[in-house]
């Protein structure tokens, strides 16, 4: 089961946005499919994704640790496959 949340286009304006917190995060292609899902501080993380990724959209939400964003991308990743 995807992020319940609205694809963003991965640019330098949404990664200025995205809260400097851990999370779990989708990226995706031009027409929304889930290409990945990972966990880490947003921030870094999506400043990385749009410097050395070619996707084009992302999703995100936040959680107090990185504990619980592992968590949260280990139960998305096995819905999806």
């Amino acid at each position: 089961m995807p992020l319940q949340k609205s694809w963003q286009s991965l640019d330098r304006e949404t990664v200025s946005s995205v809260p400097d917190r851990p999370g779990v995060y989708e990226l995706g292609d031009e027409s929304g499919t889930v290409v990945s899902i990972d966990y880490g501080p947003l921030q870094d993380d999506l400043k990385s994704a749009l410097a050395y990724g070619d996707d084009d959209r992302v999703r995100w939400t936040t959680t107090h640790t990185i504990e619980q964003a592992r968590e949260l991308a280990a139960e998305h990743r096995d819905r999806l496959e």
